[in-house]
């Protein structure tokens, strides 16, 4: 007999009606389950959470997924017709999102736009990391803007507060373009000083070695806001930082 997933209802609900719910993923919950291991899910969660709305017929959609480390809010369609709106919503650039981040580093600039193609890095080189991406020309358009919100030192290690907001939503993107900048976000794996790290952190797990390098045991990346036009309507959400990382800056 195969072994039950495991679901998590460890999330916070935003907002909810009957056509969508939103909820403020932690990190390091995953959104969708996958083929390598059974673990707790946001799906898993909200399908448990609403199971007497998905037996009278609710069929839920993801309409914008996070990675596993990266927390904040996450829009989910109840109906295939709210899926549908949202869908086209997002097709003509109708939905806005806003990131807050922890990067290393003071940027020598007050506010930055970076518009660089981006596409995943083993297709022109070789790379130890089939998901990581990186930036070159033939790569599709990527858009990201920064605005620094605050500077302050962690431990004697210069880090700022930065508000993002990307104009396009390609893999990782806002974590590439932050280290193409030259400012990795905090307690970034793949796209940190050392991708070592990730692979280390894949082999045995979260270490004090790792720990003293990373700082924080997930990347410190946000989803605070989302606005959304339907229907000639704006619909719009906005949480505060992470605790975990409001924590770490103000430490």
């Amino acid at each position: 007999m195969d072994e039950p997933i495991d679901v998590s209802i460890d999330f916070d609900i935003v907002d909810e009606c009957d056509d969508w719910i939103v909820v403020n993923k932690p990190a390091p919950l995953i959104v969708h389950p996958t083929n390598i291991k059974a673990e707790p899910t946001l799906l898993g969660g909200l399908e448990q959470l609403l199971s007497f709305e998905i037996k009278n017929g609710a069929r839920l959609s993801i309409i914008n997924r996070l990675d596993r480390e990266t927390s904040g809010l996450v829009l989910i369609a109840k109906r295939k017709s709210a899926a549908r709106k949202f869908g086209r919503a997002m097709e003509r650039r109708l939905i806005e999102k806003e990131y807050d981040a922890i990067c290393l580093g003071w940027p020598d600039w007050d506010e930055r736009t970076l518009s660089a193609p981006l596409l995943r890095k083993g297709e022109k080189e070789q790379s130890p990391i089939w998901v990581k991406q990186m930036v070159h020309l033939d790569g599709r358009s990527s858009e990201t803007s920064f605005k620094v919100v605050r500077r302050g030192i962690h431990k004697g290690i210069n880090v700022s507060l930065l508000r993002v907001y990307p104009k396009s939503g390609r893999m990782h993107q806002i974590r590439v373009h932050a280290a193409y900048l030259g400012y990795p976000l905090v307690g970034d794996k793949i796209y940190g000083e050392d991708e070592t790290c990730y692979l280390r952190y894949i082999e045995g797990g979260w270490t004090k070695d790792l720990k003293g390098q990373l700082m924080l045991k997930r990347h410190a990346l946000h989803a605070s806001r989302m606005a959304v036009v339907i229907d000639d309507e704006t619909l719009e959400w906005s949480i505060g930082l992470a605790d975990e990382l409001s924590d770490f800056f103000d430490a």
